[in-house]
C-alpha cells in the first residue's frame, strides 16, 4: 500500500529545468471558482430573488488599476438562476464587504446606508471645526473650564479628607504623648472630665463657684476713719452752743 502513495518523482541525470518553457498568461485571466452569494440580490432582467448563501460556479478575475492599501480587488461573474443573465460584483476591502456592480440590485441595505450617512455627518462636522477658528477657540475655553473645575473638586476633596482625619472617633482613646490634632483633642477631653468632677465634689482651695460667697476683710484704715470724725463733730456742737 505504501508504494501507491509515492510523492517523489524521478528526475533523470540530464534534467535541465531551464529548458522548460514558461507559460505567458495574461494578467486579467479568469479562474472558475465555487462560491456562495455574499448578500441578497434581485435580478434586473427577470426580477428573480437570489438569496444569501446560494451556490454558484463563478468566474474570478483581478480588477486592473484598482488597489486599496496595496490589496488587490477581485471581480466575480455569476448567472441568474432563472434567465441566465450575467451578474457581477466585486470585493470592497475598505468596508470589509462586497459591492454590487452590474446586473442586479442589492436588498436589505438599510443598515449600511445609515452607517454611511453617519460617517458623512461626522466628517462634515470635523471639517467645519477645523475650518472655523471660533469653534476651535470655544473648544479650548471649554477644556480650560473643565480643567479648573476638576482642580477645585480635587482641592475640596482634600479639605474634606483632612477634616475627616482630624475628627476621628478614636481620638478619645489616644494618650497624652500623642502629638498633632489627636493629642490636643485627648488633652481637652481629659480637662473637661476633671472640671466636671471638681464641680460635682467641690473644691475648697480652688477658685470655683464658692469663691464668690466668701467676704474679704476690709483694711484697717477704713476702721479708723469714723473714730477720727467723732471728736470733730463734738467740737462743732460745743462751739455752736
Amino acid at each position: 500500500m505504501s508504494e501507491r502513495k509515492v510523492l517523489n518523482k524521478y528526475y533523470p541525470p540530464d534534467f535541465d529545468p531551464s529548458k522548460i518553457p514558461k507559460l505567458k498568461l495574461p494578467k486579467d485571466r479568469q479562474y472558475v471558482v465555487r462560491l456562495m452569494a455574499p448578500f441578497n440580490m434581485r435580478c434586473k432582467t427577470c426580477g428573480e430573488y437570489i438569496y444569501k448563501g446560494k451556490k454558484f460556479n463563478a468566474r474570478k478575475e483581478t480588477v486592473q488599476n484598482e488597489l486599496y492599501l496595496g490589496l488587490p480587488i477581485f471581480r466575480f461573474y455569476i448567472k441568474c438562476t432563472r434567465c441566465l443573465a450575467e451578474i457581477t460584483f466585486k470585493t470592497d476591502p475598505e468596508s470589509t464587504d462586497y459591492a454590487m456592480e452590474h446586473g442586479a440590485t442589492r436588498n436589505f441595505q438599510a443598515e449600511k446606508l445609515i452607517e454611511e450617512e453617519e460617517k458623512k455627518i461626522q466628517q462634515d462636522r470635523e471639517e467645519e471645526e477645523l475650518n472655523n477658528p471660533m469653534k476651535m477657540l470655544e473648544r479650548a475655553l471649554v477644556k480650560r473650564l473643565r480643567d479648573s473645575d476638576s482642580e477645585e473638586e480635587t482641592e475640596d476633596a482634600k479639605d474634606q479628607s483632612r477634616k475627616h482625619t482630624a475628627d476621628k472617633p478614636t481620638d478619645i482613646l489616644t494618650t497624652d504623648r500623642d502629638t498633632g490634632p489627636q493629642g490636643s483633642s485627648s488633652v481637652g477631653v481629659k480637662k473637661q472630665k476633671v472640671e466636671s468632677w471638681e464641680r460635682s465634689v467641690g473644691g475648697l482651695g480652688g477658685k470655683g463657684a464658692l469663691g464668690s460667697l466668701v467676704v474679704r476683710k476690709k483694711p484697717a484704715d477704713s476702721a479708723f476713719k469714723p473714730a477720727a470724725a467723732a471728736p470733730r463733730q463734738a467740737a462743732d456742737t460745743q462751739t455752736g452752743s
